[in-house]
């Protein structure tokens, strides 16, 4: 392939539809299955113990108060509507109206990735995009958060050799890795005032992009899992 392109994340279509759950909004199922398939959030809510919920809440969705939002959804299970997550998350927070970001954000973001492996699937992407793009393709991934960016920089930065050839009390031929499969473009790109202006939800943005060199694509295993590196240190 010449070029391959990453938009990831939620769409506005699956958000501005009630009916599939994505949204704490306007109320509906709690389901957030992107495929619509396998298990639902509100499934998984009323399965999950409050420490699974919790570290899930913190991992995802960065949360800083995951216990406490664990403790009060294990509280009012059985959860069927996004309406009622959505009021007992903000509960647990103490929601002031006005404030300019919803205190649910952080938490439906954070259950949405669970129930659609939403990192392990960008891993996976990226992964199968070095083994597709011929020499000089090129590569495109728009991210709408910390966690899926992360990865995205931390994926480039390695496979373009960015993170150096290892330890200098290493013999040379232990200290060198494969060949860098990718040479980065320039500095991540963000949306302007003019496209924001007519796309407001591109407000959270970030496009990298790389291009692909001639070099063999990575075994699987040479390369770092960075979804698990995201669970590294302590939850608060």
């Amino acid at each position: 392939a010449d070029g391959v392109v990453l938009d990831i994340g939620v769409s506005s279509m699956q958000i501005d539809q009630a009916e599939r759950g994505f949204a704490f909004g306007q109320d509906g199922p709690l389901d957030m299955r992107m495929a619509q398939d396998g298990e639902s959030a509100s499934e998984w809510i009323d399965r999950a113990s409050e420490e699974e919920i919790a570290d899930t809440l913190f991992l995802y969705g960065e949360e800083r108060q995951s216990r406490r939002v664990a403790r009060a959804i294990v509280a009012a299970r059985p959860i069927a509507r996004t309406g009622e997550l959505a009021a007992v998350v903000r509960k647990a927070l103490g929601h002031r109206p006005g404030a300019p970001k919803d205190p649910a954000t952080r938490s439906f973001q954070a259950i949405r990735i669970l129930i659609n492996d939403e990192l392990g699937e960008l891993e996976r992407g990226l992964e199968a995009a070095e083994r597709v793009l011929a020499p000089g393709g090129r590569i495109a991934i728009v991210a709408f958060q910390s966690l899926e960016d992360r990865i995205v920089k931390q994926f480039l930065r390695t496979r373009s050799g960015a993170d150096g050839q290892g330890s200098r009390h290493l013999p040379p031929q232990a200290a060198t890795g494969p060949a860098p499969t990718f040479t980065s473009v320039g500095k991540a790109i963000r949306p302007g005032a003019a496209e924001l202006a007519r796309n407001p939800r591109a407000r959270s943005a970030t496009l990298r992009t790389a291009i692909r060199t001639d070099a063999p694509a990575w075994s699987l295993s040479a390369g770092a899992n960075n979804a698990a590196k995201l669970g590294e240190g302590g939850r608060s």
